[in-house]
């Protein structure tokens, strides 16, 4: 696979960022690595973003984490800056699909093996991923993830009521005092800082449609409910599950239950935050997982 990087910006506290593009099964994927120069190669963590977000919001947990671990950042196929080609390519939206773009990134970044950070949605990839392919995975940090039961009715009424959120996207909401804010409240219990709130509402008015509302139906349906309890059950790397108290999109308690499942996860519920723990409550967050990682 062909890669390249580009231009090498120096952050402050000799924290390096380096982007590029590398096309991933067809499709061109953004990356970026956080890494402090100067400094022994370190083993490499792999940050996956959830549903309608990149990968910027993981930029400070990356940060904070790259004295001990080169981090890897990557845009999901059709979100953030990872666009998809006018022609379309066959890749369906399944959450197995997207585990397997993370192995062909790895591989086309001669990466063998490493630590992996998954949020929200993409921590049903990093799930998946661990159970697919557990010798690219030293440990596994699932944040913010769990298993429910199907209930026809609602899921009807959540996809219909999310292909109208997806449908009805324009740019103006940016120009629109507060609506940042506003956008975010559901998934908050502490306030973060406005930049990342401007952030993820433009990731997520910017994510392709197709992307955007096939992953709705994948990671809300009834194969999933079916599918995804069998895969915690399957884990076999040590694996550190971390949810919000506060969260409900994902509540706590399907956390919980995911990790009854498999003596090789580990639980922990970070109080008083909800959907974004790691902004919300960063020293809590990092704490947490240096602490499940060392």
């Amino acid at each position: 696979m062909d890669n390249s990087l580009s231009t090498t910006e120096t952050k402050p506290q000799k924290i390096q960022q380096e982007t590029g593009i590398i096309k991933v099964r067809g499709v061109n994927h953004y990356y970026e690595w956080i890494r402090q120069p100067g400094i022994i190669e370190k083993p490499v963590m792999v940050f996956v973003h959830g549903w309608g977000g990149s990968a910027r919001y993981w930029r400070s947990t990356a940060e904070a984490l790259s004295d001990k671990y080169d981090c890897l950042l990557y845009d999901l196929r059709g979100f953030g800056r990872s666009k998809l080609p006018e022609n379309p390519l066959g890749l369906s939206y399944e959450l197995e699909e997207y585990a397997e773009d993370l192995k062909a990134l790895l591989d086309g970044l001669g990466l063998e093996k490493v630590y992996m950070n998954s949020h929200s949605m993409g921590a049903s990839v990093g799930a998946l991923f661990s159970t697919m392919y557990p010798e690219k995975v030293e440990r596994s940090i699932l944040t913010c993830n769990g298993i429910f039961e199907y209930n026809k009715a609602a899921f009807d009424a959540f996809h219909k009521f999310g292909g109208y959120v997806v449908k009805f996207r324009y740019k103006w909401f940016l120009k629109v005092p507060f609506a940042p804010r506003l956008f975010m409240a559901r998934f908050l219990h502490r306030p973060i800082d406005k930049l990342e709130k401007i952030a993820f509402l433009e990731d997520f008015i910017l994510a392709d449609y197709e992307a955007a509302l096939g992953t709705i139906y994948t990671s809300v349906s009834k194969k999933a409910v079916e599918t995804m309890p069998k895969k915690f059950a399957e884990i076999s790397v040590p694996t550190l599950l971390v949810s919000g108290e506060k969260d409900i999109i994902i509540p706590a308690a399907m956390g919980r239950e995911a990790a009854k499942l498999n003596d090789q996860i580990e639980y922990v519920e970070i109080a008083k935050t909800a959907h974004f723990p790691m902004l919300e409550d960063q020293e809590t967050y990092l704490t947490t997982i240096r602490d499940f990682l060392d």
